[in-house]
């Protein structure tokens, strides 16, 4: 195969990035980060499940590199999938095979942005217990169809070598006011659970997956902030930075399944592999304050 061993620094082209998923959120981010960083990038025009269309993209386009952030999670959110089940395999199965295929024959390293709603606390990795599930884990979490698409297809791209999954958990960013980020989303629900879980913050880890992408490095990450943070704990921050006046309910999972359709995914991942790796990687608590509630902070005072 043409793409470099798992790991090697990019070489001395220059680098080109051929991004899928202009419309969606981490897509959109990742398209400012290249302006920002003065890399070159397109966005593909093709649909993931059309091969030809996507052949035709890395025709004209040529990149170094491939990112997927296309997939459907589904709106307002993942229960939607559950009444959509063949759009949801069309994009998130279909497509990014076809994606992974295509990027392997042309020796092309494909970062994906997927998932770690895939595992839920179990008997090894109680609740609070700190003991996460590494990246070579086996899904143990199908009560979505959202997540069981993800996990099938996370164990299929397993066999690509060209392939770099990331995991991405209920990412948050700075941008408080998109409907997307988890903390808009708990502080705009009447009601909220209180379980702690691994997350990723997206102003810290982004840069990390276009790094990623310079070192070639491929197989499966834990793309989480090391260490969990509760709901009410970010809601509490949210409290004391941004809206002293802020208050909410708590409701437990009992409750919440009679207001969802499809059950959610809670659950804490191992983050020491990419900590390993970018040992610069801050515990979600100070990533979230350092990146999320500080730069947000209302002024107190005159």
């Amino acid at each position: 195969m043409g793409f470099p061993a798992n790991g090697a620094a990019a070489s001395d082209r220059k680098l080109k990035f051929l991004i899928y998923g202009r419309t969606g959120w981490i897509g959109g981010l990742l398209g400012k980060l290249c302006e920002a960083q003065g890399l070159e990038y397109s966005y593909g025009s093709g649909r993931l499940e059309n091969r030809a269309s996507l052949e035709a993209d890395l025709a004209s386009v040529k990149p170094t590199h491939v990112f997927n952030a296309a997939g459907v999670t589904g709106r307002p959110n993942v229960d939607w999938c559950e009444s959509h089940k063949v759009e949801t395999i069309r994009t998130n199965v279909a497509g990014t095979l076809t994606l992974a295929d295509v990027c392997r024959e042309k020796g092309l390293v494909l970062i994906n942005y997927a998932t770690g709603c895939i595992f839920e606390y179990d008997a090894n990795h109680p609740l609070g217990s700190g003991v996460g599930f590494k990246e070579e884990d086996t899904p143990n979490f199908i009560g979505s169809f959202y997540s069981k698409t993800k996990a099938m297809v996370e164990d299929l791209l397993k066999n690509y070598e060209n392939v770099c999954t990331l995991r991405v958990r209920m990412p948050i960013s700075s941008d408080l006011s998109n409907p997307r980020n988890f903390i808009t989303k708990i502080t705009r629900y009447e009601k909220v659970v209180n379980i702690p879980n691994s997350m990723t913050i997206l102003d810290e880890l982004l840069p990390i997956s276009i790094e990623m992408a310079k070192r070639n490095l491929t197989g499966i990450w834990n793309f989480t902030n090391p260490g969990v943070v509760s709901h009410n704990e970010i809601l509490e921050m949210y409290r004391d930075y941004i809206d002293p006046n802020f208050a909410w309910k708590n409701f437990t999972l009992e409750e919440q399944a009679k207001v969802i359709v499809a059950p959610r995914s809670n659950n804490e991942l191992d983050a020491s592999k990419l900590k390993k790796e970018f040992p610069e990687l801050m515990s979600i608590k100070e990533s979230l304050i350092k990146y999320v509630f500080k730069p947000n902070q209302k002024a107190t005072g005159a």
